[in-house]
C-alpha cells in the first residue's frame, strides 16, 4: 500500500509540475515584446528561461527602433517573491544570486543595456544614460509583474550594485527593498575620496610595501618591459588603443587599487631582495596588463562611456612618481578610455542629486561593503535620516563582502529588515 501510494504521489506531483511548466510556458508566450527558451533549472527551481524583452532604444521615442535585451528567467513558484538582479555588464549565462536563495525566491537576471547581445545594431551612445538604462528595468519589472505578484527586490553587485541604486531611484515603487552590494556613488569624474581611502587603508607597512612595488618596477622598466611584450604576445594581447609602454604605466598607478580591491595579502608582497622575475609574477597577478589591452578597451567601452558622461570614476596620482613616467604626462590621469578616445561630459549635478535622495529619501535600502575594498570609499554614507541599513564587513574585499560572510547576527538582522520591508509591501 505504501509503494502505491507513494507512485500515485509521484504521479500527481508530476502532473502539477508539468501543469505549472504548461502555465508558465503559456503566460510567457502571452505577454508582448517577449521571446523566451528553455534553459537548464538552477538546483531548487521548477524551470528557467532565457529572455529576450523587446526594449525601445529610446524609451521616450519609441519609433527610432528598438533591441532585444537578454534576461534569465528562474522560476520557483508563482507564490514566492521575485529578486531582480541589475547587473552592470555582459552576462552570457545565468547567474544565481545569493539573495535569491535566501528569499527562496525567483529571479531574474537581467543584462545591461549595451552590453553583450543587448545592444542595437548600431551604437549610438547618446542612449546609454541611467535614465536609459533604467527604463529598460522598469518595462521588465511591468511585464513580468503580470506574472509574478508576490513582493519584489532588486539586487546588484559593484556596477550592477549602482544600477540597482539608480533604479531605486528613478523607480522608488517597483520594489519592497534594494541591495546593492559594493556599490560606489562617485561625486566626480576622478573621485578624490579614493585619494583618502588608500593613503589610510591597511597598516603603515604594507602601504610601504605597495609604494615599493610601484617604485621598484619603474626603475627596472628597461629589464621588464621586454618580459612583458614576450607575455603580451603570448597571450594574444593587442595594444592600439594604448600602447604596450602606456598600458604598462597605467598599470603601475593601478597597482594599489587593484590590491585592496581584490584583498590581496600584504604577506605577498615581494620584498626588496626579491629578483625581477618574482617581482614581475606579483604584479601580473595583482594587475595584469589585460586590463589595458585592446580588448578590454572594445569590451569595457560602454563602461568607460557611462563613467566619462554620468557616473564618474576615480583617477591617479603621479606626483610620487616624479620622473619615472615617460608616457603618462598628466599630473592626475583619469582611468576612464572613452570609446574612440571620445571627449568626456561628466556633470556631477545628476549623480550629487541621486548622492541626496540617498541621504534623505532612499527607504528600504540595505547597502552592503567590504572594509578593506577600495570601492567603499565612494560608498554610499551612512544616514540616519533613511529607513536604511549599511553593513561595512571587516576585512572584506570587492568580492567577499556577502551575506554568507557575515556573522549569524548580522545575517539574521539583514534578512529580518527584507522580510519586515517585503510584508508591509503586500498591505
Amino acid at each position: 500500500m505504501r509503494n502505491k501510494f507513494l507512485l500515485f504521489f509521484l504521479i500527481l506531483s508530476s502532473s502539477a509540475l508539468q501543469a505549472q511548466f504548461s502555465t508558465l510556458e503559456q503566460r510567457l508566450f502571452e505577454l508582448p515584446d517577449v521571446l523566451f527558451k528553455a534553459i537548464d533549472a538552477p538546483d531548487g527551481f521548477e524551470a528557467a528561461y532565457e529572455l529576450h524583452i523587446k526594449q525601445p532604444i529610446d524609451h521616450e521615442n519609441p519609433e527610432k527602433g528598438h533591441f532585444y535585451q537578454r534576461a534569465y528567467l528562474s522560476h520557483r513558484s508563482f507564490e514566492a517573491p521575485m529578486v531582480l538582479a541589475t547587473e552592470g555588464y555582459m552576462r552570457p549565462s545565468n547567474r544565481m544570486y545569493e539573495l535569491t536563495g535566501y528569499l527562496d525566491a525567483n529571479q531574474v537576471d537581467v543584462e545591461h543595456r549595451y552590453f553583450g547581445t543587448s545592444s542595437p545594431d548600431s551604437l549610438d551612445y547618446t542612449y546609454l544614460n541611467l535614465k536609459q538604462v533604467t527604463a529598460d528595468l522598469h518595462h521588465i519589472r511591468t511585464l513580468l509583474g503580470q506574472l509574478y505578484t508576490q513582493p519584489w527586490v532588486s539586487t546588484g553587485i559593484s556596477k550592477g550594485g549602482q544600477t540597482t541604486i539608480f533604479y531605486r531611484y528613478f523607480y522608488p515603487d517597483d520594489v519592497a527593498a534594494s541591495v546593492p552590494y559594493v556599490a560606489p556613488l562617485n561625486l566626480e569624474l576622478t573621485d578624490d575620496r579614493i585619494y583618502e581611502f588608500l593613503a589610510n587603508v591597511g597598516t603603515e607597512e604594507c602601504r610601504k610595501g605597495i609604494r615599493d612595488v610601484q617604485m621598484r618596477v619603474l626603475k627596472n622598466r628597461e629589464e621588464l618591459l621586454p618580459l612583458l611584450r614576450w607575455h603580451a604576445k603570448g597571450a594574444g594581447m593587442e595594444f592600439t588603443y594604448l600602447s604596450l609602454e602606456e598600458a604598462f604605466e597605467y598599470a603601475v598607478l593601478e597597482y594599489p587599487f587593484s590590491f585592496w580591491q581584490l584583498g590581496h595579502d600584504c604577506e605577498a608582497i615581494p620584498g626588496k631582495t626579491a629578483d625581477l622575475e618574482t617581482l614581475l609574477e606579483h604584479f601580473v597577478k595583482v594587475v595584469g596588463l589585460d586590463f589595458y589591452a585592446d580588448a578590454s578597451m572594445f569590451g569595457y567601452a560602454s563602461h568607460y562611456w557611462q563613467a566619462g558622461d554620468e557616473m564618474g570614476y576615480y583617477g591617479f596620482q603621479t606626483k610620487p612618481f616624479k620622473g619615472l613616467l615617460k608616457e603618462i604626462t598628466e599630473e592626475e590621469p583619469t582611468a576612464i578610455f572613452m570609446p574612440g578616445k571620445a571627449p568626456m561630459k561628466f556633470d556631477p549635478a545628476f549623480v550629487k542629486s541621486v548622492y541626496n535622495w540617498t541621504q534623505r529619501e532612499a527607504d528600504e535600502m540595505i547597502y552592503i561593503y567590504g572594509a578593506i575594498d577600495t570601492w567603499t570609499a565612494t560608498g554610499v554614507p551612512v544616514s540616519d535620516k533613511v529607513d536604511a541599513k549599511w553593513f561595512v564587513m571587516e576585512g572584506k574585499d570587492h568580492g567577499s563582502a556577502r551575506i554568507r560572510n557575515m556573522s549569524e547576527a548580522e545575517r539574521a538582522e539583514l534578512l529580518q529588515t527584507l522580510e519586515q520591508w517585503m510584508n508591509a509591501s503586500k498591505h
